[in-house]
Order: structure tokens, then sequence, then C-alpha cells
């Protein structure tokens, strides 16, 4: 297998849903591959952030008994050449399709109480922009270091213009920006890098009111915010506690610097 096919193939392999032969090959493409078997082991790590941070929620015996009579009604339907050998792992699908109704309801409710919550806490709703953009690997829309590319990209999608720092010099490499809608806003995120790990940095004009906590811990990322001029800076990144806020503490002075 090639690149372009283990792309296409890595998030199912990683849940143990390819058949295997294709398992055999992709398994032997990721051992020769770095580029590959670091977007494997990144959707290893955020599969296993989801199961320990989302809540989970047991399926109620109402939803399981009728997800029950649906796949007895269904293999009822079939024809009867094909009934036996499926009766014999009637329970068997039956457990499987019940256990994909309790996690599609576990990550609709804990989807639903994050966003709740999100709508009052600024940092949250972050943290939960963060892992949305990280999941569908969208943490970066325009991808440059120099601020004289970033800035004018997100000033036209704004009804603001953040200021944009190249900090590579002090460890954080600038590598690009996107928007994000947060309570129905859109707001300017600045990506840096550092060592191995991003940092997501989002900038709005001051907002009255919010927690002011310089440092906070949400579902395992580490949030650090401060304020500068006239804007605010909030930083989400699961590096160390001290370089996240070392970095917006810096991009605040910037700021009121200028």
């Amino acid at each position: 297998m090639n690149c372009k096919q283990v792309e296409s193939l890595v998030g199912a392999y990683a849940d143990g849903e390819v058949d295997p032969l294709r398992s055999y090959s992709i398994r032997r493409h990721l051992g020769r591959c770095q580029r590959c078997a670091a977007s494997h082991a990144d959707i290893l790590r955020l599969r296993e952030r989801i199961r320990a941070e989302v809540p989970s929620f047991a399926a109620s015996p109402a939803l399981a008994a009728r997800v029950r009579a649906m796949a007895s009604a269904a293999g009822a339907a079939m024809p009867a050449r094909q009934r036996p050998a499926r009766e014999r792992w009637g329970w068997l699908t039956a457990g499987a399709v019940a256990g994909c109704a309790a996690t599609a309801l576990s990550w609709t409710v804990g989807t639903a109480i994050l966003t709740s919550r999100a709508e009052q806490d600024f940092a949250l709703a972050a943290v939960a922009t963060h892992g949305r953009a990280a999941l569908g690997h969208e943490l970066v829309q325009i991808a440059s270091s120099e601020h004289h590319t970033v800035k004018p990209w997100l000033s036209a999608r704004l009804d603001y213009s953040p200021p944009v720092q190249d900090l590579a010099a002090a460890g954080f490499p600038l590598l690009g920006g996107r928007i994000d809608t947060i309570g129905s806003q859109p707001v300017a995120v600045l990506v840096y890098g550092y060592g191995q790990h991003t940092i997501d940095v989002f900038v709005r004009p001051h907002a009255p009111g919010g927690s002011r906590e310089a440092m906070r811990t949400e579902r395992g990322f580490h949030v650090a915010r401060a304020s500068g001029r006239t804007m605010d800076w909030l930083a989400v990144s699961d590096a160390e506690p001290t370089a996240v806020s070392a970095l917006v503490d810096r991009l605040a002075r910037e700021e009121s610097a200028q």
C-alpha cells in the first residue's frame, strides 16, 4: 500500500475495522513510513483521550429492547436460506448494534453537556473547539510562519484585526492560523509550535465578564490567559503549563507594547 491508500484507511485500521489482508498491508506500511505511523499514533492518542474525558452513559433498558427488536425484525425478513447462519450470530449482531447505539448516545449526551457549559465559559469552549479541530485535522486553515500573510488572511474574515507575532526565536514558531466560532462569534486562532506540541491561541477584543484565572486545566488541556492593551489572549494545549503560560503572556506584552 502507498501513503494515499493508508491515509484513507488508517482510522478504520485503528478501530479494528479493516479485513485481515488489508490490515497486514497497512501494518507493513506503518513499519516503514514514519509519517503514516505518526498519523496512526495520533489517532490512537486522540481516541484514548475521548474515551477518558467524554462522559460515558449506558443505554437505557428501553433503548436496548428497541434495538434488539429491530435486529430480530431484520433477521425475520431475511430469505429462509440465509437465516440459519445469521441466527447463530443473532445475539452478537444485537449486542453490536446496541453497543453502537450506546456509544452514539454517550457521545451525543456528552457533547450536549460540554456545549451547554461552553456557552457560559469561553475557556471551556476554546478547549472543545481545539479538540474538534485536532480530531478533524483542521488546526490550520492558513499555513504560514509569516505574520504579513496570516494577519491579512484573518483580518479579511473578521470584524477586528488580531495582532500576529512569530516567536520562533523564543521557541514558539508560528505555524499559521484559522477562524473558529465560539458563542456564535467568529474568533481568530493563532497556531504555534512548541517541540512536538501545538498551542492554539484564541485572540479577541476585550470581552466583559468571564473568568480571569491565569491558568486552569480542562479535559486534560492546559488553559492560560492574559490581557493585552485591546485584546484578550487565551492559549490551549497539552504542552507543559509553563510553556503555555509563557507564550500567552509574551503575546499580551507584545500587543501592549505596540
